[in-house]
Formats: structure tokens, C-alpha cells, sequence
């Protein structure tokens, strides 16, 4: 019997979909609420960096350790990261992103900085709202999954 090697999972626009379904919809209601700016206002960029690392830790256990049907051998990669690793990453991210800047949040909250220290608290808000976006789309991702 010969044994041949398993085929990786296909990573198809649907699942991308499903992940911007649920970034966005748990990130909405974190980017409009002023204690989420004056958090970030206060935060240290260390801190917000360590924050980073959790929402990367938390997608990743999401994905492939509270999912055991899943395995981040099987599927497709980038320079040896699974495509749905990155994907979630870029939805969870972008979702807030995108939700902060469309609903004028930084002129909103932060109309009395300047420009620069304007992007770094944005980042930090940013990052408090991935919390919840990676919950999000990690899990649409899952549910949704064939």
C-alpha cells in the first residue's frame, strides 16, 4: 500500500467572508465607546504591543486548538503560516480599523491631538477592539466551517 501525502485544506473566500461577518460584527461597538479611546489614551505602546500577542494567541488557539477538527498542518500556507491564520489576523485588525476610520472615531474622541500621537492612540484603540473582533471572526469562522 503506498501512502500519499495529505493534500492541504483549501482556503476559499468563503471563509474569509465568514470571518469579516463576525471581526465586524463584534468590533462595531468597541470602536465607538469613549472609554475604549480613553483606555487607549492612557495605555503604553508596550502594552498595547502585549495585546497584539494575545489577540495572535487567542486566533491561533481559536482556530486550531478549541477546534480539533482542524489542524494548522493541514492548510495552505505563507512562508509557513496557514492562510487562515493570516486571513484572521488581517480581518480582525482591518475590521477595526476600517469601523474606527468610517465612523470619524479618532477626530471624534482625540480632536485635540496632533496627527502623530492621533495614529498611535488609533493603534492602541485598534488593539483593544481586536480583542473582541478576533472572538468574533475566529468563531464565525468555525461555525461556518464544512
Amino acid at each position: 500500500m503506498r501512502l500519499r501525502p495529505r493534500r492541504p485544506q483549501q482556503f476559499r473566500l468563503a471563509d474569509s467572508a465568514q470571518q469579516i461577518v463576525g471581526g465586524f460584527l463584534l468590533a462595531g461597538p468597541f470602536v465607538v465607546t469613549a472609554e475604549v479611546w480613553d483606555l487607549a489614551e492612557n495605555m503604553s505602546l508596550t502594552k498595547a504591543l502585549i495585546i497584539v500577542a494575545i489577540v495572535f494567541a487567542i486566533g491561533y488557539a481559536a482556530l486550531y486548538k478549541a477546534d480539533t477538527t482542524r489542524d494548522a498542518d493541514d492548510e495552505q500556507e505563507v512562508a509557513g503560516i496557514p492562510i487562515r491564520f493570516i486571513s484572521l489576523m488581517v480581518v480582525t485588525f482591518g475590521s477595526v480599523t476600517v469601523l474606527a476610520l468610517l465612523f470619524g472615531a479618532p477626530e471624534t474622541f482625540l480632536e485635540t491631538e496632533t496627527t502623530g500621537h492621533r495614529a498611535v492612540i488609533t493603534f492602541k484603540a485598534v488593539t483593544v477592539g481586536a480583542v473582541f473582533s478576533v472572538v468574533g471572526a475566529a468563531t464565525a469562522d468555525s461555525i461556518f466551517a464544512k
